[in-house]
């Protein structure tokens, strides 16, 4: 069956994936972006295609890119939130401005095109709603704490979404890749920290040669995860939450570990904490 998608940040990396995937499997495609130029460059030209400039960030944009995709297509069927920025650096070192920044593309953004898309699923009484996590999103390093925040952030969200809108017939799945071979890591969509204090100097001396050295070299395959995630969207039942990529598996199953042992790590104490019965 054909259906309508509607996908944020296609200009490029996991994004521009997702289009052709969509699109070489006869589905109709809403690719947007922030600069329209940039999103017809990377999407090219199909009769199934609409290029719509969407700003995330703004609610305005949201609500006339929807629109746009309605008057074309009639319905949206898949939103796919793909679009973020990655805010690296140590938390003393990224200013309050950036990582307010940081929270309104992945996380604000991510709130402003679902809440624009909801009501045209509500009424079709039919939809799929993913958001792009990462595992960064399950498991919090060094660096990346604007980035992690944004991503737990976007995925508390979504699993609480998922009960409120199922009642619709519209259904909720959350990606957590691992490394995929995307232009992520590259300095031009890696954002540095705006602040700079001595203590943390060695260590980001370490840290960004061994990004840059990962750049290009990371095993997954963005191509590869597209043409999966429509293979499960097209499922009976999408799943709630994907683990995408062999790293992620093994950086997710050991959290679960870890959580487990920290549940039960104080019986005595946690497992006491009821009041005690009136005698």
């Amino acid at each position: 069956m054909s259906k309508v998608y509607f996908i944020t940040g296609t200009t490029r990396g996991m994004g521009t994936e997702f289009v052709q995937a969509a699109l070489a499997s006869g589905h109709s495609v809403v690719a947007t972006g922030r600069r329209l130029e940039a999103v017809t460059a990377a999407a090219g030209t199909d009769p199934n295609l609409l290029a719509v400039q969407l700003d995330i960030t703004s609610p305005v944009d949201a609500e006339a890119a929807v629109q746009a995709a309605v008057e074309r297509f009639g319905r949206i069927d898949v939103l796919i939130n793909n679009a973020a920025s990655f805010q690296a650096g140590f938390f003393e070192e990224v200013s309050p401005e950036q990582f307010r920044a940081q929270m309104d593309v992945n996380f604000f953004g991510a709130l402003n095109v679902t809440r624009a898309v909801l009501p045209v699923m509500r009424e079709q009484r039919r939809g799929q709603i993913v958001s792009i996590s990462s595992t960064a999103g399950v498991i919090a390093g060094e660096f990346t704490s604007a980035y992690a925040a944004s991503k737990f952030a976007l995925e508390g969200w979504m699993e609480a979404l998922r009960p409120e809108v199922a009642p619709y017939g519209i259904r909720t799945t959350v990606v957590e890749p691992g490394f995929f071979r995307t232009q992520l890591l590259e300095k031009e969509s890696t954002i540095l920290p705006g602040l700079s204090l001595p203590d943390y100097a060695a260590r980001t001396a370490q840290i960004l040669p061994a990004w840059e050295a990962m750049n290009g070299q990371q095993a997954g395959d963005p191509a590869k995860l597209a043409r999966a995630l429509l293979t499960l969207l097209d499922s009976a039942t999408p799943p709630e939450r994907w683990v995408a990529g062999a790293d992620a598996v093994q950086g997710v199953t050991q959290k679960a570990d870890r959580l487990r042992q920290q549940a039960h790590a104080f019986p005595e104490l946690s497992t006491t904490l009821d009041h005690n019965p009136v005698s």
